[in-house]
C-alpha cells in the first residue's frame, strides 16, 4: 500500500493557522462507525481498547437502546441523512457497483437541507449512497475522489481533511461535519492482503505501508469474551480478535478528529454524535433485525447540557432520530424544509435535559429489502421496550448471505461443521438461520437471545394484533411500497388512487 502522497501533500500545502471558532455559532460533528458494535470500556468490553470513545462517552449521554432503522450499509446511511426508511427514500440496497440503488429525486437529505439555510458541510470517508445531487455536501473527500481505505481507514490523512474543513469552511458560517469511518468493515473480499478487517493496513509492516498516527494493538484471541450470538470456536475467537484491532485503529482515529475539533476552538459550541451504521459482520449480526443486527452504540455530547454527562439513557431511539435532532440543534423547522414528508422520528435534545418519566408508547421501527441486489429478504419490524415483532415477506425463501460474511473465517466455519456434521458450537443450527416463518414474536425481557418464537401462540394473540397494527400504521405513514405483501397487492393509482387497497392474492 502507498500512501497518497499527492494528496496529502495537497493538503499539507494549504493547512494553514486559523482563529479560534465562533462561540456564537453552534454546530454538530457527527461520526460514524462502519459495522461497528459495542467493543468498548463504555459498554462493559473488558478486552478491547477504545479510550477515545470512552473519554467521548464521559462527556455524553450514552445511549443503550439505539438501533438503527435497517441493517444495511448505504440504506441505513440514507435513513440516517434523509430521516426516512429505506423504502420511503428509495435505496433499498447497496449503492455501490452492480447494486446501484439510488434514493429518489425528490429526497431532500440532511446536507441539501441545511445549505439552504446558511450551514456549511462537509463529510470525510465513506458516502456509499446516491444520487450526488440528492446528497451534496461543499466539502467532499469520500470514495468518490479517493480510495475509501485512505478516506476511511487512514486516519492520519482524516486527521488532516478534516483539518482543511474546520480552517476553510467554518469562518463565517455554522458547519456539519459528517466523519465516515470505513473501520470496523470486513475487507477480505476486496483487500485480502490487508487481513479479514483490514487490520494490517498502515502498520509498518513490509508491504503494508504506514499510517504514521496509528499505534497497532493486537489481541489475544483466547481472552476474548465472546457475544452471544458468535460461536464459541477458535476461528471465530481470531477472526474478532482481528476486528477488535481495527476498532482501536477507529478508536484512534477519533481521538485525532477531536482533536482536530479542540484546536480550532469548536469543542465548546459543538454537537458529538457517535454511532454506527448496522449491526458487527457476524452470524445473526448485519442484515438481520434481531437485537444483534439492529442494535447501535450511540454517544450524544453536547457542551450546552453538560447535566447528563457520563449518564445513561434507557430511551427507545432509532437513527430515523438523526435528523430532527440536528435540525432542531440548528433551529430549523422540519415540517418546512421536509414537505410533503412527515418524519417519523423525533428529536434527541430533550433526552440531553431528563430521562422521560413515561415510556410506555415508545416504539421502534426497521425495514429492510436487500443488502446486495441479490439478496431479496424484506422484512419489517416493531420493537418495544418488551416485545418485538418482526415480519418476514419472502418467508417461503432462504435467508440470503452476503459476499464478504461468507468467505469469512467465523461463516465458513459454521458451515464446514455443519456440511461435516460436527458441534458448531453456536446457539442456532444454519437451518434455523436460513428456515424463517412469516412472523416472529418475541419476548425480550425473558428471551433477549431471540429464541423463542410466541407468534401465533393464543396466550399472545392481543399483544401480537396490537403490534401488527401499529406496524402496519408506520408503513402507512411512511408509504411503505411492501405494506400488502406478501398476501395482497397494493392497488393506489387509477380508481384507487385517493383509496388505496390491498387486494387479497387468496395466498394464505
Amino acid at each position: 500500500m502507498k500512501m497518497e502522497a499527492a494528496g496529502l501533500l495537497f493538503v499539507l500545502l494549504i493547512l494553514a493557522q486559523s482563529s479560534a471558532g465562533s462561540d456564537d455559532k453552534l454546530n454538530v460533528l457527527l461520526i460514524l462507525a462502519d459495522d461497528g458494535g459495542f467493543e468498548m470500556g463504555t459498554y462493559r468490553n473488558r478486552i478491547c481498547q477504545t479510550p477515545n470513545l470512552d473519554a467521548l462517552a464521559h462527556k455524553s449521554l450514552i445511549f443503550n437502546n439505539a438501533y438503527t432503522s435497517v441493517s444495511s450499509c448505504s440504506p441505513s446511511r440514507s435513513a440516517l441523512l434523509t430521516g426516512m426508511p429505506s423504502h420511503q427514500n428509495g435505496i433499498y440496497g447497496l449503492h455501490q457497483g452492480v447494486h446501484h440503488f439510488n434514493s429518489f429525486s425528490d429526497v431532500k437529505s440532511l446536507p441539501n437541507i441545511l445549505r439552504e439555510h446558511g450551514i456549511a458541510t462537509g463529510i470525510i470517508g465513506k458516502k456509499d449512497v446516491g444520487p450526488k445531487d440528492t446528497y451534496k455536501f461543499d466539502y467532499e473527500q469520500t470514495e468518490e475522489n479517493h480510495s475509501v481505505l485512505q478516506v476511511g481507514r487512514n486516519i492520519t490523512f482524516m486527521k488532516l481533511l478534516t483539518r482543511q474543513f474546520l480552517q476553510n469552511y467554518t469562518q463565517q458560517k455554522p458547519f456539519f461535519l459528517y466523519v465516515a469511518f470505513h473501520d470496523p468493515h470486513r475487507c477480505g473480499h476486496t483487500n485480502p492482503e490487508y487481513g479479514n478487517f483490514c487490520e494490517s493496513f498502515g502498520n509498518g509492516d513490509e508491504g503494508m505501508g504506514l499510517i504514521p498516527d496509528w499505534q497497532p494493538i493486537y489481541y489475544q484471541y483466547d481472552e476474548i469474551d465472546l457475544p452471544y450470538f458468535i460461536p464459541d470456536t477458535i476461528q471465530a475467537r481470531k477472526d474478532v480478535a482481528e476486528q477488535y484491532t481495527t476498532i482501536s485503529r477507529l478508536d484512534q482515529g477519533v481521538g485525532l478528529i477531536l482533536k482536530e475539533l479542540k484546536d480550532a476552538g469548536f469543542d465548546n459550541n459543538t454537537l458529538v454524535i457517535y454511532s454506527s451504521d448496522n449491526g458487527i459482520p457476524f452470524p445473526n449480526g448485519r442484515t438481520n433485525l434481531y437485537d444483534s443486527g439492529i442494535a447501535e452504540p450511540m454517544f450524544i455530547s453536547s457542551p450546552l447540557h453538560r447535566e447528563r454527562w457520563n449518564q445513561v439513557t434507557y430511551s427507545l431511539t432509532s437513527l430515523l432520530d438523526v435528523v430532527p435532532t440536528i435540525l432542531d440543534w440548528f433551529g430549523i423547522d422540519d415540517s418546512n424544509d421536509v414537505a410533503p414528508i412527515e418524519l417519523t422520528g423525533k428529536s434527541l435534545l430533550p433526552l440531553l435535559t431528563k430521562e422521560p418519566k413515561n415510556v410506555t408508547n415508545e416504539r421502534v421501527f426497521a425495514s429492510h429489502s436487500l443488502h446486495e441486489v441479490t439478496m431479496y429478504y424484506p422484512m419489517r419490524m416493531v420493537r418495544t421496550h418488551r416485545y418485538k415483532l418482526i415480519h418476514n415477506l419472502n418467508y417461503q425463501s432462504a435467508f440470503p448471505i452476503d459476499q464478504d460474511f461468507y468467505i469469512s473465517p467465523t461463516f465458513q466455519d459454521i458451515l464446514n461443521r455443519t456440511i461435516n456434521k460436527e458441534n458448531t458450537y453456536w446457539f442456532k443450527t444454519l437451518k434455523q438461520y436460513y428456515n424463517r416463518p412469516e412472523w416472529e414474536l418475541y419476548d425480550l425481557k425473558h428471551d433477549p437471545e431471540e429464541l423463542n418464537n410466541l407468534a401465533g401462540k393464543p396466550d399472545y394473540k392481543k399483544i401480537m394484533q396490537d403490534l401488527e397494527t401499529q406496524l402496519y400504521d408506520w408503513q402507512n405513514k411512511t408509504r411503505d411500497p411492501w405494506i400488502c405483501s406478501p398476501h395482497a397487492v397494493l392497488e393506489d393509482k387509477g380508481a384507487y388512487k385517493n383509496n388505496p387497497q390491498c387486494m387479497t392474492l387468496d395466498n394464505m
